[in-house]
């Protein structure tokens, strides 16, 4: 079974800085095999919004609100997807999850997988 872990998440001031990691485990070939990660949140009372996505070769894309802010990356390499995250806010409060469109496995392609999610919370 594939899962994809986050980490790095937990309480900051604001104008603080977090980095969050995404890493795949199982039996899956690793986040390599997808075509675009990406990251998302949800607040409280809230739907889960795109923060941003980044592709196989490496073009990103962000949410207007964490445009500046915030850095997408991946290293296929060590299996890791990254979200760091400067200047925070007290608005930038939520679950982070990572996503995959696809990952392959050893018995095919599992599509749209989700971590559990990482609480960032920006307070004073």
């Amino acid at each position: 079974q594939v899962q994809l872990v986050e980490s790095g998440g937990g309480l900051v001031q604001p104008g603080g800085s977090l980095r969050l990691s995404c890493t795949a485990s199982g039996n899956s070939f690793g986040i390599g095999s997808s075509n675009v990660m990406g990251w998302y949140r949800q607040a409280p009372g809230k739907q889960r919004e795109l923060v941003a996505t980044i592709t196989r070769g490496g073009g990103t894309n962000y949410a207007d609100s964490v445009k500046g802010r915030f850095t997408i990356s991946r290293d296929n390499a060590k299996n890791t997807v990254y979200l760091q995250m400067n200047s925070l806010k007290p608005e930038d409060t939520a679950v982070y999850y990572c996503n995959a469109d696809k990952i392959l496995t050893t018995t095919g392609f599992l599509r749209d997988s989700w971590g559990q999610g990482t609480q960032v919370t920006v307070s004073s």
